[in-house]
C-alpha cells in the first residue's frame, strides 16, 4: 500500500534537500543568539519577534553566496502560493 505524504512534508523534504547547509543555519542561529543575549528582558512576545526579524534582515544583507536552486524552489512556491507571491515574480 502506498502512503501519500502530507503536502507540507513534501515541501519540507524538497527544501531540506535543496537548501539546508549546517554552516548557514549555525551562522544564523549564532546571530539570533547574540541579539537575544544582549537583551535580557523583553516586554512582549512581539518585541522578541521584531528583534529576531531585524537581526535576520541585517544578517541577510551580508550574505554573498546565491541560494542554490532558488529558481526551482521559487517555481514550486509559485505553484503552491502564487497568489501571495505576485510581487516577487
Amino acid at each position: 500500500t502506498g502512503q501519500i505524504l502530507p503536502h507540507f512534508l513534501i515541501i519540507r523534504l524538497i527544501f531540506v534537500k535543496r537548501f539546508y547547509t549546517t554552516n548557514a543555519v549555525e551562522s544564523l542561529n549564532s546571530v539570533i543568539r547574540r541579539v537575544i543575549k544582549k537583551r535580557n528582558v523583553f516586554p512582549t512576545d512581539d518585541s522578541v519577534f521584531k528583534v529576531i526579524w531585524l537581526a535576520i534582515k541585517d544578517a541577510s544583507k551580508k550574505w554573498t553566496m546565491p541560494i542554490q536552486n532558488w529558481k526551482l524552489a521559487m517555481n514550486r512556491f509559485m505553484i503552491d502560493f502564487g497568489d501571495r507571491l505576485d510581487d516577487h515574480r
